[in-house]
């Protein structure tokens, strides 16, 4: 598969990596036999990125990739997590460089390891990007050497403009899929310039680019896409991209139609998070060992043409982009 350098980490990475959310909680039951089969599935398809949070189970999805470093080993790999949701109440004043060392050692012990590769503020309240405090404790734990490298996990295309500004930020995960295409405006650019990794997340729009959804489909009681559409738990964009779901599955048909003879249409939404200068990886994440080696191959598709870019522009334009472009 290839691989990309990671930012200022300077990490080479798979451009296809694992987001490792799905083995954690909210996207209803994932057993642990078939978690641990994902990531051999993916790792033996060529993904050598890991994405995990520490609140993904709290701190199950941690655990579990711990588990399976332990049984095939850490080299060629690396295992990315999140810190700052714990924070109670989560406000800025909350993160403080007591509150980062205690969150980074429970996330160094649950995944096995004196030092992480890379954590990342786990889309912190907006506060935090603009306090030089904050980022002198990331400063400090680098220093200590709990932490290898860090980032910023964002929502909007603003924050991230404000983390990329940052010297010691050596990545920024955002949302970017076919569904969410601000980011190519200013933020890709932006990290071009200062060398800064891009992580793409939601690639396949809550799975909805998976063409496989119609307006009847429901999820289970404890899978966010049942009880986060409003944004009831946490930022209405991280389901479904933001796309009502109806808006969603009907963009999504047309998607279908511009797929490749011999690829999935979840292939073709990750190849198009590949072709877009200055992407890292992309982490779609997976609850089966089929999805994760069908996700991987989307590396092995050609580029885009420039015609397919253009259908999947004019979906956007005409179906999706009144509903998310102004707010993220």
């Amino acid at each position: 598969m290839e691989t990309r350098t990671l930012g200022r980490t300077g990490r080479e990475v798979s451009v296809i990596g694992l987001g490792c959310w799905q083995l954690g909680a909210d996207w209803g039951e994932v057993s642990e036999d078939d978690a641990l089969a994902v990531l051999q599935a993916a790792v033996d398809s060529g993904v050598t990125f890991l994405d995990t949070a520490d609140v993904y189970g709290d701190g199950r999805s941690e655990q579990l990739i711990s588990r399976f470093l332990r049984e095939r080993g850490t080299e060629g790999l690396t295992v990315a997590t999140k810190m700052g949701r714990r924070a109670d109440p989560f406000v800025a004043e909350g993160y403080t460089l007591d509150a980062f060392r205690e969150w980074t050692d429970r996330s160094r012990r649950n995944l096995g390891t004196d030092r992480l590769d890379l954590v990342q503020l786990h889309c912190p309240p907006d506060a935090v990007y603009d306090d030089d405090r904050f980022y002198d404790a990331l400063d400090t734990l680098v220093d200590e050497g709990a932490v290898a490298a860090y980032g910023v996990s964002v929502e909007t295309a603003d924050q991230a403009l404000r983390a990329i500004r940052r010297p010691g930020v050596a990545t920024v995960q955002i949302i970017l899929n076919v569904f969410r295409r601000k980011p190519l405006e200013q933020v890709l650019p932006a990290a071009r310039e200062a060398g800064v990794g891009i992580i793409a997340r939601v690639p396949l729009a809550s799975g909805l680019l998976s063409g496989k959804y119609d307006e009847s489909t429901t999820f289970a009681a404890d899978d966010h896409r049942t009880f986060n559409r409003r944004g009831e738990a946490f930022d209405v964009g991280e389901t479904f991209a933001g796309v009502p779901f109806e808006v969603g599955v009907r963009a999504a048909r047309r998607v279908a139609g511009l797929t490749p003879e011999g690829a999935t249409t979840a292939q073709l939404a990750l190849r198009w998070v590949v072709d877009q200068p200055g992407v890292s990886t992309v982490i779609p994440g997976a609850r089966n060992p089929e999805q994760a080696r069908g996700n991987a191959g989307a590396a092995s598709l050609p580029p885009l043409t420039g015609e397919q870019q253009e259908a999947l522009r004019a979906v956007y334009d005409e179906e999706v982009r009144e509903h998310v472009h102004g707010r993220w």
